[in-house]
């Protein structure tokens, strides 16, 4: 007689539980989705509502204050002016993917469901990735952020983050990185690191008095972080990567490989100002990694030399525009405040500027008139 396998196999187990995970997770999403689309159509009633009413002085309020009683009552927390704010303002940003919604009637149940299986918003995001999301007012930025946030599956606090840390301004903003002018990169690799790489999560306090190596161990205890601060791609290879020049041995702090660049990226951590020699020692990186650790299909290998000088010095180092395959960038261990990360990219743009025209002038595309 065939003996039945035992119900208690932990392999059954684990494909029951894995089935139950997924259908959890894809109840989640829709659940998510639903939720993210009724705020939107509340906030859209909500200024409907108003706009008749808009002579009325103090007819928004009063609107707001009645509905958040009455749905208080209904449903229990979560209508609370401020949120129901939110809701409207929601509406106001995002109000282009909810234009093909049908207004609201007592027969129009079948007309809503039709609409949400087409719905714009990502079932990957929900109402706290929203939140954050509505309060960016560049387009462009939002955009970045909300595809970013799905693709790299942020939650709303990493999510935050980024936004506060203003990643899409620090890729756009580019002082000391060059473009990598080949076709076979995927993408630009300029599009993938940034000019200041902010490392407060680090928790090492922002003074000169600690070591390089201290430096390389908090990044690999907090590795996750570090690869989702440095870009997009990023997989861990290796610390202290061994690498030989006939009898002498050098090491690479740290080797990445990126899937998006398809190539391995060399990172050299650097306390203080970057110097001639420190870029002389990453293009000889550069060059033994090539000859002893990649194979064919890999892209071109890059170097990232991670400082702690300040834009404008490491900008001087003009070896950079020669190297094509070699890119600095700032770290900060603290976080800074909007104004004076603002006033770093703001700076890091003038100087970039003033780089291209140099070389346009150089080139003789600009007169000096």
């Amino acid at each position: 007689m065939t003996q039945l396998p035992s119900t208690k196999s932990p392999i059954l187990f684990d494909r029951v539980a894995t089935i139950l995970d997924q259908a959890r997770g894809r109840v989640l999403r829709t659940v998510n989705q639903q939720m993210v689309l009724a705020y939107g159509l509340i906030g859209r009633e909500i200024v409907l509502e108003v706009q008749q009413g808009a002579r009325k002085a103090g007819y928004g309020e009063q609107v707001l204050k009645d509905l958040s009683v009455k749905l208080t009552e209904r449903y229990g927390k979560g209508y609370s002016i401020q949120n129901l704010r939110r809701f409207r303002q929601f509406y106001l940003v995002y109000q282009i993917h909810l234009s093909q919604t049908p207004l609201i009637r007592s027969d129009c149940r079948s007309e809503l469901e039709e609409f949400e299986s087409n719905v714009a918003f990502s079932p990957k995001l929900g109402w706290s990735h929203y939140r954050a999301l509505m309060c960016i007012k560049n387009p462009s930025a939002r955009d970045y952020y909300e595809k970013e946030a799905e693709f790299n599956g942020w939650n709303a606090e990493e999510l935050e983050r980024q936004i506060h840390t203003q990643i899409y301004e620090r890729l756009k903003t580019r002082p000391v990185q060059q473009p990598i002018q080949t076709e076979s990169y995927p993408i630009p690799a300029q599009d993938v690191f940034k000019s200041t790489n902010i490392l407060e999560f680090l928790n090492i306090p922002d003074t000169p008095i600690f070591h390089e190596s201290q430096l390389e161990q908090a990044i690999i205890t907090n590795l996750q972080a570090f690869m989702l601060e440095l870009g997009k791609g990023f997989a861990f290879v290796a610390r202290q990567r061994q690498l030989r020049f006939d009898d002498q041995l050098y090491y690479v702090d740290l080797v990445f490989y990126n899937y998006l660049l398809k190539c391995f990226v060399l990172v050299d951590l650097k306390i203080g100002e970057i110097t001639h020699q420190d870029v002389g020692q990453m293009d000889g990186y550069v060059r033994l990694f090539e000859d002893q650790y990649t194979v064919q299909g890999d892209n071109p290998t890059i170097g990232l030399i991670l400082c702690s000088a300040p834009n404008h010095a490491v900008a001087k180092y003009s070896v950079l525009s020669e190297a094509k395959q070699i890119f600095a960038s700032q770290y900060l261990l603290h976080l800074p405040t909007e104004q004076e990360l603002t006033t770093l990219l703001e700076q890091g743009r003038h100087q970039w500027e003033a780089r291209i025209l140099q070389t346009l002038v150089s080139a003789g595309s600009v007169s000096h008139g």
